[in-house]
């Protein structure tokens, strides 16, 4: 006898349909199992043999070839368990096949027969709704996350028993639909601008780096308050729009991290992986590829403390991420491409001690600062929007308290200009001012005639790359959106030059 049952396959972060199919014949006894299938796919016919048996039913000694199609893309993971099962007993006759239609199956299955939670329920269940399924069995623990997916009825069990007689009842019983907002929290975040003093020209280039999407580095002695500034910086980020949240969620979902993001999925994610990260974790890959620190800092910010203490191949594997907004991972099972519009928050110190260029205090060698320096190359500076100086906090203005701005009136200017920005750009590929592509910027940056000549001196002496050129001009059109100006002025052009000045000014003039 024959039997098909439709289940789902992850390919990066994306979601596949596959189907299992099954066949019992008469022969020798034997379980064979077919398709490209990865080790731990392959040891499920062990699983299954003892969680039918200890649901209470007993297979007569057949021949059963087990496929799972198509045969040409490779199947990884514990969640065919299930269907896998299913398909066996469907195939014997033990359970009607009607009930098989029209529905998705996932999960793994223990030795008694339990169902047990799986990672990439999200992108599978948003697959089965693009693909016309009405419904979609998962283990109690995926249920809530596969309700993400609102085209498709979700139907918790806890065993395969369970699923069994309600597939004999023709009972599949759908959860009640989940209502997100009501358990979304909305805490007072742990680090506030409030608690940042003085560096106001820090606090400046932090509000305008959230409200254009830019990248930026700060460079300043230790304890000069870089890593508080970026910290606060997520504080300030407006919350995701529904279909950023949906996108983040599934890579979360792949990654086996949805648990973290559960309370707060409308918050942008803050990434700070420490300088020993591997390529792997931070790029993404592995013997199964998944996704890396880069991806799941997708729509928020991934900060790079102390910069220069990265391996410069690591730093140098940002650039093309940085450009294009994903990564693609070309392996022999196939190419995986993963999200990675983050935007990236960096912070150093000028020089091993940390004082150069205050040669009163700097005990560096001309060399070793010029060493120090080079970790980070041109290429990857290029790509930095904006560039600021962290000075030593004035002992006046670290006494100071009560009167610093606190994040959420930041936070409510730099909402207003995301609402302008998509006002202008919409909300489709680039719906930033950092994301505006270079052919399109004479057209969404108009410029003051003042602003133009600024620019074009600064090309010639700042010795600028294109680039570097198209970065100044988007950072001059969020700061002119942060004023309300249709036109980018001359006084934009100018702040827009101060925070682009210092990457100039250490690594031109180098000792």
């Amino acid at each position: 006898m024959y039997s098909i049952v439709s289940t789902a396959s992850l390919h990066g972060v994306l979601s596949m349909i596959v189907q299992v199919e099954a066949d019992v014949c008469n022969g020798l006894p034997s379980f064979e199992m077919v398709g490209f299938l990865s080790s731990e796919v392959r040891e499920a016919k062990e699983r299954i043999r003892a969680a039918i048996r200890n649901a209470g039913f007993s297979l007569p000694p057949k021949r059963v070839t087990v496929n799972l199609s198509p045969a040409d893309v490779k199947k990884n993971g514990t969640g065919f368990d299930l269907p896998i099962a299913l398909a066996v007993l469907a195939a014997h006759g033990i359970i009607e096949k009607e009930g098989l239609k029209e529905t998705l199956f996932v999960g793994e299955i223990t030795l008694n027969g339990e169902l047990r939670p799986v990672k990439g329920i999200l992108p599978m269940a948003l697959e089965a709704g693009k693909a016309g399924f009405r419904r979609l069995v998962v283990p109690r623990e995926n249920a809530w996350e596969a309700g993400f997916a609102k085209s498709i009825s979700v139907c918790p069990a806890a065993s395969l028993l369970e699923v069994i007689q309600n597939l004999n009842k023709c009972s599949l019983r759908n959860q009640t639909p989940i209502n997100i907002e009501e358990i979304q929290s909305d805490p007072e975040p742990e680090v506030d601008f409030s608690q940042l003093n003085g560096q106001h020209m820090l606090r400046r280039a932090c509000e305008v780096a959230a409200a254009g999407m830019h990248n930026i580095l700060m460079v300043g002695p230790p304890g000069a308050g870089k890593t508080l500034a970026a910290r606060a910086m997520a504080s300030i980020l407006p919350r995701l729009r529904e279909e950023e949240m949906i996108e983040l969620a599934g890579i979360y979902s792949v990654s086996g991290l949805f648990e973290e993001r559960k309370v707060r999925l409308y918050e942008r994610p803050f990434r700070s992986p420490h300088y020993s990260v591997t390529r792997m974790a931070l790029i993404g890959g592995g013997r199964i590829p998944k996704p890396g620190e880069i991806s799941l800092a997708h729509k928020g910010i991934l900060f790079l403390d102390e910069l220069t203490e990265y391996e410069k191949p690591l730093l140098e594997q940002l650039r093309q991420p940085l450009e294009e907004r994903y990564i693609r991972l070309v392996r022999l099972s196939g190419t995986y491409c993963y999200p990675a519009d983050f935007v990236l928050v960096a912070a150093m110190n000028p020089c091993g001690c940390g004082h150069y260029p205050n040669k009163n205090k700097c005990t560096c060698t001309s060399a070793y600062v010029r060493r120090h320096l080079e970790k980070i190359s041109r290429p990857l500076l290029d790509r930095m929007d904006l560039t600021v100086e962290v000075p030593k906090v004035r002992m006046e203005e670290l006494s100071q308290t009560g009167n610093n701005e606190s994040s959420r009136q930041i936070r409510e200017r730099v909402r207003r200009v995301h609402e302008i920005q998509q006002r202008r750009l919409g909300k489709g590929a680039f719906c930033y001012n950092s994301r505006i592509p270079a052919g399109q910027l004479e057209r969404y940056c108009p410029m003051e005639e003042g602003a133009r000549s600024q620019l074009s001196r600064a090309y010639e002496e700042m010795d600028l790359s294109a680039r570097a050129y198209h970065r100044l001009i988007r950072v001059a059109r969020t700061i002119a959106d942060l004023s309300e100006s249709q036109m980018i002025r001359e006084s934009h052009m100018m702040e827009a030059l101060l925070f682009r000045n210092m990457d100039g000014s250490l690594w031109r003039e180098r000792p």
